[in-house]
């Protein structure tokens, strides 16, 4: 993908991160209890970050000769995966769902690590 691509998914990510989280805040309150907001909570702040890790893995790539693709699918696929298994928990998706949420936060701490190396490899 274009760094013109990973802008704009980190874009859309974001949008969307903010919509969820206005849900989870209005929507939510009073359909689930509180313990079950806050795996929601978790789950918005994630997707959050990671839209801005997108962004700005975009305008890295921008200025930089270096491909850094795996970042940018590690980062929207774990954010997804992430996120997308605490929200489906909190909207009472089975418990074992649970179990492929650190599937995606596996592929957060690889895209960090690859955006890493891609960034200490510029020249």
């Amino acid at each position: 993908m274009s760094a013109r691509g990973w802008i704009a998914a980190g874009a859309v990510s974001a949008a969307l991160g903010v919509a969820l989280g206005a849900f989870g805040a209005h929507g939510l309150r009073d359909r689930v209890g509180p313990a079950e907001l806050e795996i929601w909570k978790t789950g918005v702040h994630y997707q959050l970050l990671h839209a801005v890790a997108l962004v700005l893995l975009g305008l890295f790539l921008q200025r930089s000769e270096r491909r850094a693709s795996f970042a940018g699918w590690a980062f929207l696929l774990g954010s997804a995966i992430f996120a997308g298994t605490l929200y489906g928990l909190t909207l009472g998706a089975p418990r074992w769902l649970g179990a492929v949420t650190p599937i995606g936060g596996v592929l957060m701490i690889a895209g960090w690590l690859a955006f890493a190396r891609a960034a200490l490899r510029d020249r």
